[in-house]
């Protein structure tokens, strides 16, 4: 079968990486693909979100399965686009409906479902501009922090956590009245602050029946000790040491199952990745988002434990036999760092020369892996070409030896201004 993966980033490298060693998988392609995943397949030069191009390179490469990577084609409909034309409806597409991508698409909605659905969620309330002074005065009266979320996709930087009603009600206005997230802000959720430590799970479901395929630690602070501005992710660890099995019964009852079924009651279409970001608030889980794909960098640690074939694990998910599947993970630790440009998040400079980079080939002994984030090639050199550059992927008996083994590799890598977080993994050692 003719594969096409849509994105750009390190999950896609690390998709890409996953994918190619699937004996389903016939010729790999990656629209737009990066320097990294040229080594798995074949990168076509066509956005995300351009579904005309898609469709048409769909026809020429005889595609048999759409895997999409990022966020905005989900939200932008790229699964009904698929299903309401003739000739692309025989291709498998790994991707909830637009309908159903609104977990993502809309803080609001997803609130709601959660509420619908008796499924464990901090309190909240929304405001647009229409109730702008009432929102201010919800905010007076909040306990603290409190924490306010652009409505829809603001690229993973629409989240505050704010310390004082001040700073709540600046950027409660910055968001709405002075549109700091466009139409992602022209409303606005106010949620309670949970206490507790942030982890993710991830499913594969075909809306009625789900595998779960694994859970990791992510690092989104700039500065060591989770300090400093949020980033895209700095880091992540996979498995996380408090996801034994009394917990992971807990997330599978109280929040797996009822989301699942949920999908089924309310008729929405979902072929593809839940990604429930949780909080462990005492010892028990608490969802404060959803997102209906892959995360980055979890990515990047979750496909390298992951020993069955995902490609078949996609073709199950379409035939109607997921709940059949058998998963294996590998038994070893997985840490991921992520080498970044000097300035981010803030701004950065591109077209940086990287020196020392490795090439990773798509066999299941490396030890470690480099997973190409934002990078491009020039003439015969490699350049960084956005904030998150690489993604340092190793194994380890412990976390502890898998975060020093990626820690080893990256002293081997440099680009001027590179920076990287020395600490990933630092609360469980």
């Amino acid at each position: 079968m003719n594969i096409l993966l849509l994105g750009s980033g390190g999950r896609e490298h690390a998709l890409a990486w996953k994918m190619s060693q699937s004996h389903h998988c016939d010729k790999l392609f990656i629209a737009p693909g990066n320097t990294g995943t040229k080594q798995f397949g074949s990168n076509l030069p066509i956005g995300v979100n351009d579904f005309e191009a898609i469709k048409l390179a769909c026809i020429a490469e005889k595609i048999g399965m759409l895997v999409v990577g990022p966020e905005e084609p989900l939200v932008k409909g790229i699964y009904d686009f698929f299903q309401a034309d003739r000739s692309l409806q025989h291709i498998t597409v790994v991707a909830p409906s637009a309908a159903a991508a609104q977990l993502e698409g809309s803080k609001a909605f997803s609130k709601k479902f959660m509420q619908r659905q008796g499924i464990p969620t901090a309190a909240y309330a929304e405001f647009t501009l229409e109730n702008f002074e009432a929102g201010k005065t919800y905010i007076a009266n909040h306990t603290l922090p409190v924490v306010l979320k652009a409505d829809g996709l603001a690229a993973g930087k629409g989240v505050v956590i704010a310390q004082t009603i001040t700073e709540a009600q600046q950027c409660f206005e910055d968001m709405l009245v002075h549109q700091q997230f466009g139409q992602a802000s022209s409303k606005v959720v106010i949620e309670e602050f949970l206490q507790g430590i942030e982890v993710s799970v991830f499913v594969l479901t075909d809306g009625i029946d789900y595998q779960i395929i694994g859970h990791a630690k992510d690092y989104k602070r700039i500065g060591e000790g989770d300090t400093g501005l949020n980033t895209g992710g700095m880091g992540c660890v996979s498995p996380v040491p408090f996801m034994d099995e009394i917990f992971m019964e807990k997330v599978t009852r109280k929040i797996i199952a009822p989301t699942v079924a949920g999908l089924a009651k309310e008729n929405l279409t979902y072929h593809g990745f839940i990604f429930f970001g949780l909080m462990n608030v005492a010892g028990e889980p608490w969802v404060i988002e959803y997102n209906c794909r892959m995360g980055d960098p979890e990515t990047e640690v979750v496909m390298p434990l992951l020993q069955t074939d995902l490609v078949s694990l996609f073709a199950a998910m379409d035939n109607g036999t997921l709940s059949d599947a058998n998963i294996n993970f590998d038994d070893r630790f997985c840490a991921t760092i992520m080498a970044v440009s000097g300035g981010y998040p803030g701004d950065y400079q591109k077209g940086i020369l990287i020196e020392g980079l490795p090439t990773i080939a798509a066999v299941k002994d490396q030890e470690t892996m480099v997973f190409h984030a934002g990078t491009q090639e020039s003439g015969e050199h490699i350049v960084t070409n956005g904030g998150r550059v690489l993604a340092v992927s190793s194994y380890g008996k412990t976390m502890s030896e898998a975060v020093e083994t990626s820690k080893k590799a990256l002293a081997s890598i440099h680009f001027n201004g590179m920076y990287f977080r020395q600490d990933i993994g630092f609360e469980f050692e």
